[in-house]
């Protein structure tokens, strides 16, 4: 994978999408890794089977479709159920973000993580796969609005994945110490979108 790709994550409720959606229209390849997770436990899946198959059909709705608030409910607090999902998904996720790496065309991709910094500490992990980061900063009270908001789920639950995710100070520590670019996304699109401008210019530098 010779191509050069730019790791981009945040916080829950951050604005990932909003960046990545950005790039996008400037022709950039960008491989979400929530993308990709939801379609490799889409109905009928392999990977939805084998996981129906490792905790019980209930991780199956009446629909047949994957019910992810019954496993996040499920694993909440049970690190060893969370170890044994992680070790289903995880491998299946990489492998399908390295195909999509080896497909990308454009100058440069996009890699969209929201745990990429989390998940750091991991043999292998997907960090190891990014040329350079973008973190996208928000205030915990920007996140738990707009999360709550656009998830329809209660201030608390949103407030419990926040506390599972590493903190705003640690992140932006971690992004100083990687030598990260840091975008602050509080305000309005334009804004955002001032601030990603210079960067798609300096990232197809970086990429010759």
């Amino acid at each position: 994978m010779s191509k050069f790709i730019v790791g981009l994550t945040g916080g829950i409720g951050s604005g990932k999408t909003a960046v990545s959606d950005y790039f996008a229209a400037q022709g950039m390849d960008v491989i979400d890794a929530d993308v990709i997770a939801h379609h490799l436990t889409a109905k009928g899946s392999p990977l939805l089977d084998t996981l129906r198959h490792a905790f019980g059909d209930w991780v199956v709705d009446n629909d047949g479709n994957y019910d992810r608030a019954a496993m996040r409910a499920y694993i909440f607090g049970r690190d060893d159920e969370l170890a044994r999902l992680n070790a289903i998904i995880h491998p299946a996720i990489r492998r399908a973000i390295i195909d999509e790496l080896a497909r990308a065309t454009s100058p440069y991709a996009i890699l969209s993580v929201p745990l990429l910094l989390e998940g750091r500490h991991s043999t292998p992990n997907l960090l190891e796969l990014c040329d350079h980061l973008l973190i996208v900063d928000v205030p915990v009270v920007v996140q738990l609005e707009r999360a709550s908001r656009r998830d329809d789920n209660a201030i608390a639950q949103i407030q419990a994945i926040i506390d599972k995710q590493i903190s705003r100070d640690e992140r932006l520590k971690l992004a100083t110490k990687l030598g990260a670019d840091i975008v602050d996304n509080s305000q309005d699109l334009p804004t955002l979108y001032a601030q990603l401008a210079p960067l798609h210019q300096r990232y197809l530098a970086m990429a010759k």
